[in-house]
């Protein structure tokens, strides 16, 4: 699994959310990459189509990843041709003490031959997780 391009990409994501960094953060994805998270219509994606380019991702970025502390328990992890699919927790701290999020899901992750992220497909469930912080 280490010599895995998949894997490695999602190291370095989970790496620059950890450490703060955006810039690294968005350099991990492909030009044209798509951000699913969560998958389907939501109040982060009211269209459900993600967020689609490196412009895209970084408004989310800048909402939902950079004002918070996002940590990440991933149970398993299944690693098939250029994906990832992750089973686990994500937890996010929100900044100002609004509370912690804590996302279950499975989160699965596609590379191109370049190793670059271009497919990210968060499956959690949006209502349930803002519930459980009072939002």
């Amino acid at each position: 699994m280490a010599d895995s391009p998949a894997q490695t990409a999602f190291d370095r994501h989970v790496a620059a959310i950890q450490s703060g960094d955006r810039e690294a953060f968005l350099s991990n994805f492909a030009d044209d990459a798509v951000m699913e998270d969560p998958v389907g219509p939501s109040p982060l994606d009211p269209s459900g189509l993600g967020h689609r380019g490196h412009d895209a991702i970084a408004a989310f970025w800048d909402k939902m990843i950079g004002p918070g502390a996002v940590r990440f328990e991933i149970d398993r992890a299944f690693v098939c041709g250029d994906e990832i699919a992750n089973v686990g927790t994500i937890y996010n701290e929100l900044p100002d003490g609004a509370g912690e999020l804590a996302a279950p899901g499975v989160f699965v992750y596609r590379v191109n031959e370049a190793g670059k992220l271009v497919s990210l497909k968060a499956y959690w469930d949006y209502d349930k997780t803002m519930s459980g912080i009072g939002i």
